[in-house]
């Protein structure tokens, strides 16, 4: 997902996505853990996407103020 695509959503949107990223982040270790994944570069990108996330949700909490 696209850092323009992120700053389109609402912050409700935002919300829903950053659980959906932690999910799939956890799904991603179980497998890692259980020698079933086969793309390590899955989790890498699922972090940075929760990074991505994590900075739009604080840069409208600052600007907000």
């Amino acid at each position: 997902m696209m850092i323009q695509e992120i700053r389109a959503l609402s912050s409700e949107e935002l919300k829903k996505q950053l659980d959906g990223a932690y999910r799939e982040l956890l799904n991603l270790r179980f497998r890692l853990a259980t020698k079933q994944l086969v793309n390590y570069h899955e989790i890498r990108n699922v972090r940075k996407r929760i990074a991505r996330i994590k900075t739009i949700m604080r840069e409208r909490e600052l600007f907000e103020e």
